[in-house]
């Protein structure tokens, strides 16, 4: 791949770095007829995207999704957002604009499922039956466990919380921003949970401290990052490789701190630890909520039994995505239960696998597509550098470029990959197109 700068960042700009990255697009499929009633329960990256591969897929299928909120939201900005690298509106669409005609938008939640009787019932009292089902609704941001904490807090009194959307990631970059000012102690925090993008939190602890420097206040500045376990990252080689990043850079790491409550008048923390409460003073402090499946999930009878069960996520075969009890419903994206998965790079290689094997079944066959756990993070360690980080189940590296994109190096083409191609690509999965 012999390539200068300028061509490559004429490729990023039009997404083909993007979509190098996350391959197995638009080949070329069957069409089935079938008159098969399918319901999905979301609207965003997962069920948009299965939405648009399932209509082009199944000629004659009643395809029906059900999601209450108007607007669509590029959740992969909102670590931009939240460090003043981009405006608010550049994460928000009309969720309308990108379902295909053939597909019938119902602007209200779900709010059961009835396995047995194939039927989900909506917040707003209708009734859906269903020949396949696909949950795909995302996940519940607990900010009210957290004592103390209230989303009307971010922006105010050295408070941020970029997961909340894109309001509150701009509020939290007005919090950070006066930080990076006055300097002061940085307290950045991960929840206990499973969680959506497990590299957004170093992300954002990296560029404050890399903000700082830019402006020559690092000296002013104490940053810390809670750990909710022993690890800084769930891969092994790739922990050790931020933890070099921090020791570089001195940002202290705590390991094993679980943020549960927050004084916001004494800009005061306390974490649950092994050997009891500890609490940290703060002048920015940096709040990412426990993370858990939509009550619906749970109260259906859908989650796991013997795992996750204080968060509920959808019991499914982690290779399939499909129910283990329920062969007829698959689960998406966020609240599918499996090890790996919660990024849209994960969403891109799972939805088609799903459409393997929900077209199969219509055939009356067995799918072959499997998902591997593939996940991809690109770690954001400064502005305009990055790693592209990406694995498997295993926690084994599996680089979309071996022997020219080094995983664990800060590379200007990494960031190129966020900051710009990701989003033509991940526009372009919402198509059902990468």
């Amino acid at each position: 791949m012999n390539i200068n700068r300028r061509q490559l960042l004429a490729m990023a700009a039009a997404g083909g770095i993007g979509a190098s990255i996350l391959p197995r697009s638009g080949q070329a499929q069957t069409v089935v007829s079938s008159r098969a009633r399918i319901v999905i329960i979301g609207a965003g990256a997962a069920g948009t995207a299965i939405a648009n591969r399932l209509v082009r897929r199944i000629d004659g299928a009643q395809i029906t999704i059900l999601d209450r909120r108007q607007n669509h939201i590029y959740q992969p900005g909102l670590s931009l957002v939240a460090t003043g690298l981009k405006p608010a509106d550049y994460v928000l669409t009309q969720t309308a604009e990108w379902l295909p005609a053939g597909v019938s938008l119902v602007a209200e939640d779900a709010a059961a499922v009835d396995p047995e009787s194939r039927t989900v019932s909506t917040t707003g009292g209708q009734t859906f039956a269903y020949d396949f089902l696909i949950i795909a609704p995302g996940l519940v941001l607990d900010h009210d466990a957290i004592e103390g904490f209230s989303l009307d807090l971010v922006g105010q009194k050295g408070i941020g919380a970029l997961y909340a959307g894109p309001d509150h990631a701009a509020k939290t970059w007005q919090a950070a921003a006066q930080f990076v000012e006055t300097g002061g102690t940085g307290l950045f925090t991960r929840p206990a949970t499973e969680m959506k993008c497990a590299g957004a939190p170093l992300k954002h602890t990296f560029l404050i401290d890399d903000i700082a420097r830019r402006a020559g206040n690092v000296g002013r500045m104490n940053m810390i990052y809670a750990s909710n376990n022993d690890s800084l990252f769930g891969v092994p080689i790739v922990s050790e490789k931020v933890r070099m990043l921090f020791g570089d850079r001195g940002i202290t790491p705590v390991y094993s701190h679980v943020l549960k409550a927050v004084d916001a008048d004494a800009k005061r923390a306390t974490f649950a630890t092994p050997t009891g409460d500890r609490q940290i003073e703060y002048d920015y402090l940096h709040v990412i909520p426990p993370q858990r499946a939509p009550e619906f999930v749970r109260q259906s009878g859908l989650s796991w039994a013997d795992k996750w069960t204080d968060q509920g996520w959808a019991e499914v075969d982690q290779q399939t995505l499909r129910h283990r009890r329920y062969p007829d419903i698959f689960a998406l994206g966020d609240v599918a239960g499996v090890p790996k998965g919660k990024t849209a790079a994960s969403v891109k290689w799972q939805v088609p696998v799903v459409e393997d094997h929900l077209v199969a079944a219509i055939e009356g066959r067995a799918g072959t597509e499997v998902y591997t756990g593939y996940t991809s993070c690109p770690l954001i360690t400064r502005i305009g550098r990055a790693m592209l980080i990406e694995f498997d189940y295993n926690n084994d590296l599996t680089p979309s470029f071996p022997g020219i994109i080094a995983p664990l190096e800060e590379l200007w083409i990494s960031w190129l990959m966020k900051e710009v191609a990701l989003k033509a690509t991940y526009n372009a999965m919402l198509r059902g197109r990468a």
